[in-house]
């Protein structure tokens, strides 16, 4: 069983690493804080742990650009000492930046920290690859910090207007499609280019180029199409669906539920349950009362549960916190909440009466490929 730490685990990248990992049983990860920066008995019994670590721990921005290149410099020094102190020669992958090559202090940081870890693979068993990333954006990037993504999901979905400074070009990767690189680079050399004793360097390519104006255009439609008329985008392009599934990520809680437009005449009643632009699964399910459905979650499926009959409580937990979210909703007015990914969610029958629930998946379920994983709320 491989041994991987991640500096940083708690940051952007970070937690998504270490939540796809946590999904393997042939992975043991050991736990990093940041404090361990600050106490070099906790960061030298973490080095001696791991097999494997994953250095994302950086300092992006600051109002001081020479702040952020010597506490770049500083945490890549610490790890080395780390390293040499405990006689421990682990294969490190080193988060770089496009950036290296640029006049800033930043990327400069980037480099020589590169450099630095290349010395030390070189005097020993060690072993470095070095990874070039660009762009990320994904779900729970920080606003005005990690993505223009990030910033303009937020601002969309809370009401306030993005304003484009510069319409240009940018060059995206999908948090969850670097993850899988990083999780190659861990596993493989193969891909990477050899740029000295016991290192490596793997270029990470973007999936996308986007000008800021069509991403903006993009997530405006999301608003005013899904989140104000709950009509579903065609998710068949994948950088498409990347940005919706983001996107979601940044609806505020207090959206849900939200309650259908009942139509009754004479003959009974009539509600429109779902609207899509794109392909699906639709399935229903009655639940007696006491019983609960669910406890899951998924890191890519679009997910819509609408109570029509009965009474649910349906809760969401983001993984990796203890914050549960509860729904409260009655058929007698009818309703839903859609499930956005990394949330395991499920759904209980409080009533006296049977719960009937009518579900909507982006994606036809393969047992396969299910992208369904189990965890209680």
């Amino acid at each position: 069983m491989k041994t991987i730490g991640i500096t940083g685990q708690n940051g952007f990248v970070g937690n998504h690493l270490f939540t796809t990992l946590s999904l393997s049983d042939k992975i043991k990860l050991i736990p990093f804080q940041r404090s361990y920066f600050e106490n070099t008995k906790d960061l030298e019994n973490f080095v001696s742990q791991c097999d494997t670590i994953v250095h994302l721990s950086a300092m992006n921005r600051h109002d001081d650009q020479q702040v952020i290149y010597d506490t770049n410099i500083e945490l890549v020094e610490k790890l080395i000492a780390a390293c040499v102190n405990t006689n421990h020669e682990p294969h490190i992958l080193f988060s770089s930046s496009t950036q290296e090559s640029k006049d800033n202090l930043y990327g400069k940081s980037k480099k020589e920290g590169k450099n630095r870890l290349m010395e030390w693979a070189s005097k020993g068993q060690g072993q470095l690859t070095s990874l070039t990333i660009p762009n990320v954006f994904g779900p729970f990037g920080k606003p005005n910090y990690n993505s223009v993504v990030a910033t303009f999901c937020y601002k969309v979905t809370h009401g306030e207007q993005p304003q484009i400074i510069n319409d240009g070009e940018v060059s995206l990767i999908y948090v969850n499609e670097l993850v899988q690189i990083i999780i190659d680079g861990i596993h493989s050399d193969q891909k990477k280019k050899k740029i000295g004793a016991n290192s490596y360097e793997l270029n990470i390519k973007p999936t996308s180029k986007k000008k800021v104006s069509e991403l903006l255009s993009l997530i405006t439609g999301f608003k005013n199409n899904y989140m104000e008329k709950g009509i579903f985008p065609n998710l068949e392009d994948e950088f498409e669906k990347a940005l919706f599934n983001t996107f979601r990520c940044y609806v505020p809680i207090d959206h849900y539920p939200v309650k259908y437009t009942k139509h009754t005449d004479p003959r009974g009643s009539f509600v429109e349950i779902a609207k899509t632009n794109t392909s699906g699964q639709f399935s229903f399910s009655t639940t007696v009362p006491g019983i609960t459905r669910g406890n899951h979650f998924h890191t890519r499926k679009a997910e819509r549960f609408a109570v029509i009959s009965g009474k649910a409580l349906i809760q969401l937990r983001k993984i990796g916190t203890d914050e549960v979210i509860d729904y409260y909703l009655d058929g007698t007015e009818p309703a839903y909440v859609d499930m956005p990914i990394w949330y395991t969610h499920n759904i209980k029958n409080i009533g006296d009466e049977e719960l009937i629930t009518l579900f909507w998946i982006n994606e036809p379920y393969d047992p396969e490929d299910a992208d369904t994983y189990f965890e209680n709320v």
